[in-house]
């Protein structure tokens, strides 16, 4: 596949947030039922985001979220099933690690339920040992929220 004409975008403005859900229906089994202005809460609060087009035609896309410097996590890594194969899934993903927000940072998570030998291919390694998650579901009896008191440290 010539992928030449191929074009990657970190703009957000440029997303075209039908284009965006159709392919996660069409290509992310994980991202199947996301509602439109869901994602634009996800993108407004992520950095990078990357897209890939084929002239007007949305193709790729990928985000992550970061402290900057220790901390990072990769998310929702997609290409359009006829554009898979040709390189494009490797050259997003190294676009999100080469930004500036990314590059720096000492350790990159991300999950994936598939895809392990394809990441693996890039360098990521598996990490059983560190991964948890916290369904958050609502709760039938709030939890008290926390007085927060600033305090004033003296100089010696």
């Amino acid at each position: 596949m010539d992928c030449r004409h191929i074009q990657f975008c970190d703009r957000k403005s440029q997303i075209d947030y039908d284009q965006l859900q159709k392919l996660f229906c069409l290509s992310a089994f994980w991202a199947q039922d996301r509602k439109i202005e869901d994602l634009q809460v996800a993108i407004a609060n992520s950095e990078p985001v990357i897209t890939v087009w084929d002239n007007q035609h949305l193709i790729g896309f990928a985000r992550a979220t970061s402290d900057g410097i220790y901390r990072a996590t990769i998310w929702d890594v997609v290409i359009h099933p006829d554009y898979q194969g040709a390189g494009l899934g490797r050259k997003l993903v190294e676009t999100v690690l080469s930004h500036p927000r990314m590059s720096r940072v000492e350790r990159i998570y991300l999950m994936t339920t598939h895809q392990q030998r394809f990441y693996e291919r890039i360098g990521f390694e598996c990490n059983s040992s560190t991964t948890m998650v916290l369904p958050n579901q609502p709760l039938t009896t709030p939890l008290p929220t926390p007085v927060l008191q600033s305090q004033e440290f003296l100089g010696a």
